[in-house]
């Protein structure tokens, strides 16, 4: 495999480097322009090594185009849509500015459903296609995220490499986004530092709201948390922390999700079945 030392001391220094332009930076679109250029030089470095260098083994391959490289990747991905969605923010009413950073979310979000079977593949932490989809020489031209094809390089490309890049990506977008309609709305400005890069930012909800509620209710009602004793409340609260997520009005949302006349356990279900397909996986 391409020398582990300095590949990570690549994404060490590229770690330390927008983390301070994080932190010591409050202009969003200076931020986006500079992570970019600071990104774009940690993935060239990135790609020279593994071109001059031949991994020991398919393992190594993979590990290198599922893991390593889309750790660069994925950081340059968020910041050229970062500089995209900001530059054309409306100056306008909080509201109006909340509105468009909720369209782009749920623009988002469609890429997670578009690519569902691969992300929760991915989510999963599978391997058993890995050989398919991380090693290179297999690329299949539906398979690119069609936004970022330019970058595709076939001796630097895989088939999944960049689809997981723009899966972290976007996560670390919707953290931003929901962050910054967050203040619109509160409009009182207590968050001064948004850094999607902080390790306690790392858990974060992209599936539906209402899926967060029906699980914390379904939570709340079996008495597993402090021996049934648990508000609600706080549960909800500790969740919206945890997940990076505004539930807005949850117990509204709770009596909506009752009142489903074809399936008031929809999310349990889904639940439930995701994870006998994976013990059947597992057996594989």
């Amino acid at each position: 495999m391409p020398t582990p030392k300095r590949v990570h001391t690549i994404l060490s220094d590229l770690d330390s480097a927008l983390d301070f332009l994080e932190s010591e930076n409050e202009d969003i679109l200076y931020k986006a322009e500079e992570g970019i250029k600071i990104s774009k030089r940690a993935l060239q470095k990135i790609r020279d090594i593994a071109l001059k260098n031949n991994f020991n083994s398919i393992d190594d391959e993979i590990k290198f185009f599922k893991e390593i490289k889309p750790q660069v990747f994925s950081k340059l991905i968020y910041y050229v849509k970062l500089f995209n969605i900001e530059s054309k923010r409306p100056r306008s009413s909080n509201k109006s500015q909340a509105k468009y950073l909720n369209n782009h979310i749920d623009k988002l979000q469609i890429y997670f459903n578009d690519n569902l079977e691969f992300y929760h593949y991915y989510r999963r932490g599978a391997t058993y296609l890995d050989a398919q989809y991380f090693v290179r020489g297999k690329a299949d031209i539906r398979l690119h995220p069609e936004t970022f094809h330019f970058f595709t390089d076939p001796q630097f490309s895989t088939s999944y490499d960049s689809t997981v890049a723009t899966i972290i990506a976007y996560d670390m977008l919707i953290i931003h986004l929901k962050k910054e309609t967050d203040k619109l709305i509160n409009s009182n400005n207590m968050e001064t530092s948004i850094n999607p890069f902080q390790k306690q930012s790392k858990l974060f909800w992209t599936g539906n709201k209402t899926d967060l509620i029906e699980l914390i209710y379904a939570l709340h009602s079996s008495g597993v948390i402090n021996s049934g004793t648990a508000d609600i409340k706080e549960m909800a609260a500790v969740c919206e922390q945890i997940f990076n997520i505004d539930l807005g009005n949850y117990y509204h949302t709770f009596i909506e999700i009752r009142a489903r006349k074809s399936n008031n356990t929809k999310f349990i279900d889904k639940l439930k079945e995701s994870l006998i397909k994976r013990y059947e996986e597992s057996d594989q």
